[in-house]
């Protein structure tokens, strides 16, 4: 039967009040449901009904259109998962659904015999679909899925600002999530943003995200690519097709208005911009930010190539190794990196292949943990480049507060190092200002390191009184 999803959505849920940006999202998921986007992110502010579309009226819907779909709901926990299965069947269940979708029934008390009906899994009856719920870091062993739905994989703001929770979030993601996938498989994303390093951030950071603003979209997207539908609660991007509002217009006056939100958004600015407008990276307390100045091609009159690394100090720290040239200006262009947790004996000829790779003359290694073995290691696979190590004694955060206007200033990043070095890039420019509250201060302490070096003392073997031993 030929249904459209608004159509479907208020046979079955009669009692649905829908707003203009409702329909928007619900011709969006339509899309979503019949193949024709099959990487989709959607972000809106709380209480604004993108679990009611995404979670408990699109299964039911996928369901009816293709029985034969195997459909996995995740959330951050099984208990929330599992109420959506609930909601899910209640639908299946309902007469409604069945003048709509008589193919696609399920189990009712034992019958018929053979097939699944639990909280967290239901059979379609002679077909080979179903629905299966999961709680974030659940298993999913031996099941294949079609249509993966996540929704809120972050119980709230104290576990999306949780370094370990966001870690733990995106392993499971990598490792059971995409790994039950296949060619053809269908993946939405659909949550409050919380934090810039959530699930969404950290897959912008390594796959591209087109904004989802022109319907045509809808009928061309990327296969590798995702397409991100963002509804600010407050206007602020220009007005597009999807969501032409002006600026400053709420989303849903009568549920959130604007005098609430101006009120809401006094209270926390931070948390605000994340929350209810689906910007998190904002530049409040950041200490380098989208503050990088990005190049296209290096300028002629290079005087200096050379090479700056970190090694880790820890099994979970990075090595940072960014090889660089500086023009007679003292501006330093970044032209290569290795940015990995991978063990010595791994890093060493990556480092060393970059080394050759980049032309690089002059190297310089930390030695502070383990870095002396790992410069001689490197200058025996790189003999045409100069390898020296030294000690560094100075404060960690006092160094990299105090040269972080002098990074912003001097050096350059190639256009587009975001997807080239993605992890790199999200290190730094979410770095914050308060040294505690980051992770990873591996490729601060680089920057730092380079212009420490250059803008201090160029081509003098010493920086800061800091001794230089050769290989």
């Amino acid at each position: 039967m030929n249904c459209d999803f608004e159509r479907f959505a208020m046979q079955v849920y009669p009692f649905l009040e829908l707003q203009p940006f409702h329909r928007t999202y619900y011709r969006v998921l339509e899309a979503f449901a019949a193949g024709r986007v099959r990487r989709l992110i959607v972000t809106m502010p709380p209480q604004h009904g993108k679990s009611v579309g995404a979670t408990t009226l699109l299964p039911a819907y996928v369901l009816g259109l293709d029985p034969d779909c195997r459909v996995a709901i995740a959330s951050y926990s099984g208990l929330l998962a599992s109420r959506f299965n609930r909601r899910v069947q209640r639908i299946l269940d309902s007469r409604e659904y069945a003048a709509l979708f008589p193919a696609t029934t399920i189990k009712q008390g034992s019958k018929p015999p053979g097939y699944i009906r639990t909280a967290d899994e239901v059979e379609i009856v002679g077909r080979q679909g179903g629905l299966l719920s999961v709680g974030r870091e659940g298993s999913l062993t031996g099941n294949r899925v079609d249509c993966f739905i996540l929704d809120d994989l972050y119980k709230d703001a104290m576990e999306a600002n949780s370094p370990l929770v966001r870690a733990n979030c995106w392993e499971w993601y990598t490792s059971v999530v995409r790994t039950r996938m296949h060619n053809a498989s269908r993946e939405l994303v659909v949550f409050t943003r919380w934090h810039e390093e959530d699930l969404i951030g950290s897959l912008a950071a390594c796959e591209p995200v087109a904004e989802l603003t022109r319907w045509e979209q809808l009928e061309t997207p990327s296969e590798e690519g995702w397409l991100h539908l963002n509804f600010e609660a407050l206007k602020a991007s220009p007005p597009s097709e999807l969501d032409p509002r002006a600026p400053g217009e709420a989303l849903w006056e009568g549920q959130q208005g604007a005098a609430l939100l101006a009120r809401k958004r006094r209270l926390d600015p931070v948390q605000f911009e994340a929350m209810y407008q689906g910007h998190p990276s904002a530049r409040e307390g950041l200490l380098y930010g989208a503050g990088f100045a990005e190049y296209d091609a290096l300028p002629p009159g290079i005087v200096r190539r050379a090479n700056y690394t970190d090694t880790a100090d820890t099994g979970d720290d990075y090595l940072c190794s960014l090889s660089y040239a500086v023009d007679g200006d003292g501006t330093i262009y970044v032209t290569d990196a290795v940015y990995t947790r991978e063990p010595m004996e791994r890093s060493e000829p990556l480092v060393a292949e970059m080394l050759v790779r980049s032309d690089t003359r002059e190297a310089l290694v930390e030695s502070n943990n383990g870095g002396r073995g790992f410069a001689r290691a490197v200058q025996a696979r790189a003999t045409g480049v100069r390898v020296e190590w030294f000690h560094q004694s100075g404060n960690k955060e006092a160094r990299i507060l105090s040269n972080s206007a002098t990074v912003l200033h001097t050096v350059r990043f190639p256009r587009g190092w975001n997807r080239r070095w993605p992890e790199l890039h999200a290190h730094l420019t979410t770095y914050r200002r308060q040294f505690r509250a980051n992770r990873w201060h591996d490729a601060a302490d680089v920057v730092t390191g380079i212009v420490e070096r250059e803008a201090t003392d160029t081509g003098r073997r010493r920086v800061k009184g800091v001794r230089f031993w050769g290989s």
